[in-house]
């Protein structure tokens, strides 16, 4: 019997291992900018311009985009770039059967990212966050580019040129008995266009987008229950002075 509880313990001490290695590091806390219409304005045009390419977001319309501000000409100047229509959704035109070939899966659809990554370590939103900043060269993968995030992911870089490329530094110490990798930080080996804090805030205008966009009505949602709830207060109140009038005569 203490041999099979400890066969068990040993199993699912591999499998929580196997799951941690798999999780990559912690997340960071992403900024919420869902209220921000300027960070969401410029997280749409970071999206159309360098996610679109390969990822779609099918069930999103252009035209839906003027619930952040922008007029329909803005979206049809700076967001609609061949045949698109202002009404039409937001489909990548990639080879689903090519992108496998070069990615080694097809790139998943965008439109509920922000809700369907959450996990143990936060939000979707911070998943993203986090991902989307720690990418680093390396010269072994197709793509010749690696995240601490996600492991061996099969998507490159595709804002390099704004960050740069950064190298992970690790101290080693020792755990239990064994020697363990612990990441402590970025070193900068060929600076991007941005500094780290604006490629940062880029990051978080990006990320802010894809929350508004998993979810359009949600700030109008929230400021609907904000109303009800103090309607509800209100009611709670006036319908408690009525029942001590009704009630005060009678004993």
């Amino acid at each position: 019997m203490k041999k099979i509880i400890l066969s068990l313990a040993l199993a699912l001490g591999v499998a929580s291992g196997v799951q941690a290695a798999g999780d990559g590091i912690a997340w960071d806390k992403a900024p919420n900018k869902t209220n921000d219409l300027a960070a969401l304005q410029n997280g749409a045009k970071i999206f159309v311009n360098h996610c679109l390419n390969c990822h779609s977001a099918a069930f999103m319309r252009y035209n839906r985009l003027q619930d952040i501000g922008l007029t329909e000409q803005q979206i049809k100047d700076n967001l609609l770039f061949t045949t698109e229509k202002v009404g039409d959704t937001m489909k990548s035109n990639i080879d689903p059967k090519q992108a496998k070939e070069w990615f080694g899966a097809t790139p998943p659809d965008l439109t509920l990212i922000a809700r369907s990554r959450a996990g143990h370590n936060g939000t979707g939103a911070d998943y993203l966050y986090t991902y989307m900043r720690t990418f680093y060269p390396d010269e072994t993968k197709a793509t010749g580019w690696n995240n601490l995030a996600f492991p061996n992911v099969g998507m490159p870089h595709v804002l390099w040129e704004l960050q740069g490329e950064r190298r992970p530094m690790f101290d080693s110490r020792e755990e239990h008995g064994h020697q363990v990798d612990v990441f402590k930080g970025w070193e900068q080996i060929k600076p991007g266009k941005m500094t780290s804090l604006q490629y940062d805030q880029t990051i978080g205008d990006l990320v802010g987008y894809l929350q508004w966009m998993a979810e359009p009505g949600q700030n109008t949602r929230v400021r609907i229950g904000v109303w009800v709830m103090l309607f509800l207060v209100g009611f709670m109140l006036i319908a408690w002075r009525l029942n001590t009038a009704y009630w005060k005569d009678i004993k």
